[in-house]
């Protein structure tokens, strides 16, 4: 167990906008890095690169599959886990596929999600979704 003298910042919420692009992918992952950076004590190198691998799936499955031209990400620190928050306009839940291992469609990334975090939630309405990761801090 960690022992954290000072406080823990724990920050707003960090937000980003993106279109379904594949360069979307590449800048969340550099918002992963950044809002990372921020935290107070530092996250050790394993759960950084945990926060941007879990980002780097959640945005690259909201442009792959989802309906609609944009999708949002949220990050939020507490003070034992990081919040990872994809949105986009498809309300249709992700669906596990076979692996492809070839390498032509994929399928990886979302079990990877779901054995790296500690708990997912998919929200859905009517106008589009959102799939919540939580990870330790």
């Amino acid at each position: 167990m960690r022992t954290h003298h000072g406080r823990l910042n724990t920050g707003p919420p960090h937000d980003m906008a993106f279109t379904r692009r594949p360069e979307a992918v590449a800048k969340a992952r550099e918002t992963a890095r950044a809002f990372m950076s921020t935290l107070h004590p530092a996250a050790d190198a394993q759960a950084a690169a945990t926060v941007e691998l879990v980002v780097s799936e959640l945005v690259t499955n909201a442009v792959r599959h989802a309906r609609g031209a944009a999708g949002s990400l949220c990050l939020q620190a507490k003070n034992d886990s990081i919040t990872i928050d994809v949105s986009d306009a498809d309300p249709r839940p992700p669906r596990e596929r076979t692996p492809d291992f070839t390498g032509g469609t994929g399928g990886f990334g979302w079990p990877m999600v779901q054995n790296l975090a500690t708990a997912v939630t998919v929200t859905t309405r009517p106008s589009g979704k959102t799939v919540r990761a939580v990870l330790p801090r």
